[in-house]
């Protein structure tokens, strides 16, 4: 029997398990850069109470996470997460696809994102779902690719 998939809204007790299930999810990027991506350095106690997270549930298990923040003009994935446990499973693609759906019920008609050009195998995912490059942005000693898609 196939587990029970819950799609909800993160509250300020989930930021514990984001913490985790994000660092989980970037410890294989570590030896690539040389140091802790971003996501790993964030604030979950104020980002789940300023930003959009929407967790995946598998059973009873935190499996993925999306993070979104509300732009002037498109909606931004700051954070799109699985956690290994969970990985090769499409939750990935089915995450980016429920920010896209957030952005339209939310009036925009474009979603971004942005992440290390180091991360080839998360670029490739996105070029897949229509994502186009937009610029690279020098960070810490490498490169931010800003993607964008239309809505």
């Amino acid at each position: 029997m196939a587990e029970s998939e819950t799609l909800r809204r993160a509250v300020p007790a989930d930021a514990s398990a984001i913490r985790t299930l994000t660092h989980a999810a970037y410890a294989k990027w570590l030896p690539v850069l040389g140091r802790e991506p971003k996501p790993m350095t964030a604030d979950y106690d104020q980002a789940v109470r300023e930003h959009l997270i929407d967790l995946l549930v598998v059973g009873d298990r935190l499996a993925a996470l999306v993070e979104t923040i509300p732009m002037a003009d498109h909606l931004l994935i700051e954070n799109l997460a699985v956690s290994p446990d969970f990985q090769r499973r499409g939750y990935g693609r089915r995450l980016a696809l429920h920010a896209e759906e957030l952005a339209r019920s939310r009036g925009y008609s474009e979603i971004r994102l942005y992440t290390n050009k180091l991360f080839a195998e998360n670029i490739a995912l996105y070029r897949r779902l229509g994502y186009g490059l937009d610029r690279e942005e020098p960070f810490k000693g490498g490169f931010l690719v800003h993607m964008s898609k239309r809505v």
